[in-house]
């Protein structure tokens, strides 16, 4: 076992600061979360041994403004790359490799109701469109569609977008996301063409949720929600509408800023903070046989 040397904070707070004021998506926030961190540092309060003690401590400073779940200093185990989005990009990667993709399960149950589990995340389109794209086309011939996403915690917006594409039929307005450099405003819409069939917009879809179901997740739930396209059965989610990108500040430290908002075009806001409220609450564990139960009395009906 090798001896770890101490850890200095005072370089990982001046350069969580300098990326925080340049990046955070609200400018406001930033100046005072600056503000906190270094009379933080100045104090001592940030003089512990460990680095995982460290991100603990400035991730509750960080969340302390706005409650900001994006906004963190997340520990690594094992070091990590000083490459922009390396830390998490690895991470990322082998959790595709197993997870079939991010498609873990693709189920049909009694009454040809058809269940896709999206886990743990919706991973860069890149990669996710192969296995998503199969699995969504194998369901798109059931009476029905639960999507499962009380396992997932984000991932990719395009990615979102490609799902969406899938559960409905016209060309349709998802998103739009305001980013702070330049005040740059992007919209997010479905695809014209899809690879393989559409499940299509009319037939009955459930989508499930937990209070882990996070970011991306949440959007692809709010989205369908907004549009009267889903119905939503499970629990509150945990409220992150902020897309962040993660920067190495420490061999075992990564400083995660959001840097743009969501704003749905139907609201007119977003989840941040309040989360997705299911349509049907109920326990997470519950919400499968409950989303099912619902889909056959729609059937018969």
């Amino acid at each position: 076992m090798t001896t770890s040397t101490k850890l200095l904070p005072a370089p990982v707070i001046d350069e969580t600061v300098r990326l925080l004021t340049e990046h955070y998506v609200f400018p406001e926030i930033a100046e005072q979360l600056a503000g906190l961190l270094q009379r933080r540092l100045a104090e001592g309060s940030y003089d512990v041994d460990g680095a995982e003690e460290l991100a603990r401590l400035v991730t509750a400073d960080l969340q302390s403004a706005n409650g900001d779940r994006h906004l963190r200093l997340k520990h690594h185990a094992d070091p990590v790359s000083p490459q922009q989005g390396a830390a998490t990009l690895d991470a990322m990667r082998r959790d595709f490799d197993t997870s079939l993709g991010g498609a873990p399960r693709v189920q049909l149950l009694d009454g040809g109701v058809a269940v896709v589990e999206m886990a743990p995340m919706l991973f860069p389109l890149e990669w996710a469109a192969e296995p998503l794209g199969a699995a969504l086309t194998v369901a798109s011939r059931a009476q029905a569609l639960i999507v499962d996403l009380r396992a997932n915690r984000g991932g990719d917006p395009d990615t979102v977008a490609f799902v969406c594409s899938y559960l409905l039929d016209e060309r349709t307005h998802l998103n739009t996301m305001h980013w702070r450099r330049d005040e740059r405003v992007e919209q997010s819409w479905t695809l014209p063409h899809v690879p393989g069939a559409r499940f299509g917009g009319s037939k009955p879809l459930y989508v499930l949720t937990s209070d882990s179901t996070f970011s991306a997740a949440e959007e692809l739930a709010y989205n369908l929600q907004q549009l009267g396209r889903a119905v939503v059965v499970g629990e509150r989610t945990r409220g992150g509408a902020h897309p962040c990108k993660g920067f190495t500040v420490h061999p075992h430290l990564e400083a995660t800023i959001p840097f743009g908002r969501a704003v749905n075009p139907v609201s007119g806001t977003n989840w941040e903070g309040t989360g997705v409220q299911p349509d049907v609450p109920c326990a997470a564990a519950d919400s499968l046989d409950h989303a099912h139960s619902l889909i056959l009395a729609r059937l018969a009906g």
